[in-house]
């Protein structure tokens, strides 16, 4: 009788896990809400609820246990779903064993801080928008909290449209004038001299060396546009002064190009930079320049994201999930990052062909990572002072917002991508 009893348990284990169920969100072209789909996954993790992400199947497919309150989200949110079997899943875990693909477990949702300035600002972030938008929550910081102390509280910090040498952005010659620049001057200056700084600079400089040492700390970095290049300039030339007299009062040091510190930058090296406040533009770094346009037109302009081994290098297969190789490119303050400005043991995650220009990139500093995107807003391709935000109703399946929702969900593997 025991023995029957024990065949039937078993038996009875069997069937259920055969007929037991799991939610596959397919992330290739069939998906109809592809921004909205990371926001599933991110608030799945909130439930204490796993996601297994599965790189390079089906476009990043993510694949967590059939509940009835994440079928019902799914519905809600509008985001395309199958339900499979535990056999079904099975045979996928076979396909991704032999092929160019990874099963990366997702287990906690990261706090996420974006670094954005209280007051409006003249420009938007194309990451809070996609944060709003694919309903993931997140946290404003600016200068107080960074000095504070407050960024160990957090794993994942974006910087977006931002200037930490004390320039201002460059946006002396042309708005010098308008009203919500001198606001902007007045502010900057009165924070500086609150925290003791009698120089924008200097306490830009703080703020961007609180950065770096959130980084070294174990922090994932997530920058666009401007804040890019700008904080790698600032941390170079932290022992002299590049800002023009008309910014600061005194003149930029005329020996500052011997001065500058590449040792400091994260990601860039031997680049040149340009101190007039009349030009707009930081450097060298950006191609193409600011102050001169493009030679290609938008049809023309686009890049193309690298493939990596999903099983050797999970990382930059993450970074880089996607239901299309080329991506249309988009414009910024700091458009694309100079090749032979980047450091050696830098990753580059995608470039425009036959140009000089890379347009992300990814690299490690002590535990933790920093990840640079050039460009503005990948739906808007030449943004300016003051133009509308981007409705990203109208862009539901953006390849290059899917970019920047990669990682977001990246310091979720954090644990399991220490071990490798």
């Amino acid at each position: 009788m025991k023995k029957i009893l024990i065949t039937l348990m078993l038996f009875v284990t069997f069937v259920s896990s055969a007929w037991s169920q799991k939610i596959l969100i397919y992330m290739d072209l069939q998906q109809h809400y592809h921004l909205k789909a990371y926001g599933i996954a991110f608030w799945t993790l909130q439930q204490g609820i796993n996601v297994e992400w599965l790189l390079n199947y089906r476009g990043g497919s993510f694949m967590m246990e059939d509940q009835p309150m994440i079928e019902r989200e799914l519905r809600v949110r509008g985001v395309s779903f199958s339900t499979i079997s535990n056999a079904e899943a099975s045979q996928i875990y076979a396909t991704i064993e032999a092929n160019n693909m990874e099963n990366v477990l997702l287990e906690k949702a990261p706090e996420i801080a974006i670094y954005q300035p209280p007051k409006e600002s003249k420009w938007d972030d194309a990451v809070a928008l996609a944060l709003s938008y694919a309903e993931v929550p997140y946290t404003k910081l600016w200068d107080k909290e960074v000095l504070s102390g407050e960024l160990n509280k957090y794993d994942w910090l974006h910087l977006h449209h931002e200037d930490f040498t004390g320039q201002y952005g460059k946006f002396y010659r042309s708005f010098r004038n308008a009203p919500w620049y001198i606001e902007m001057v007045k502010t900057s200056e009165d924070l500086a001299h609150e925290f003791g700084y009698k120089k924008v600079s200097k306490e830009k400089l703080a703020v961007a060396k609180m950065i770096k040492e959130f980084v070294l700390n174990g922090g994932f970095l997530f920058a666009m546009c401007s804040a890019t290049d700008a904080l790698d300039i600032a941390l170079a030339a932290e022992n002299t002064d590049i800002v023009g007299s008309v910014l600061d009062g005194d003149p930029v040091d005329p020996d500052y190009a011997s001065k500058l510190d590449y040792s400091k930058s994260l990601a860039f090296e031997n680049f040149k930079l340009i101190t007039d406040p009349m030009v707009y533009e930081f450097s060298d770094i950006d191609v193409p320049p600011s102050n001169a346009p493009s030679l290609r037109s938008p049809e023309a302009d686009y890049f193309t994201l690298f493939e990596f081994s999903a099983k050797y290098d999970p990382v930059p297969a993450m970074l880089t999930q996607n239901h299309v190789a080329i991506v249309k490119g988009f414009m910024g303050q700091t458009t694309g990052f100079k090749k032979s400005t980047i450091k050696k043991h830098i990753t580059i995650l995608a470039e425009a062909e036959g140009t000089d220009q890379v347009k992300y990139l990814h690299g490690n500093l002590g535990r933790g990572t920093f990840t640079y995107y050039a460009g503005h807003d990948p739906e808007d391709y030449q943004h300016f002072v003051g133009d509308p935000q981007t409705q990203l109703s109208l862009h539901k399946n953006s390849p290059g917002y899917r970019l920047i929702l990669n990682n977001i969900l990246f310091p979720a593997a954090k644990k399991k991508l220490r071990k490798t």
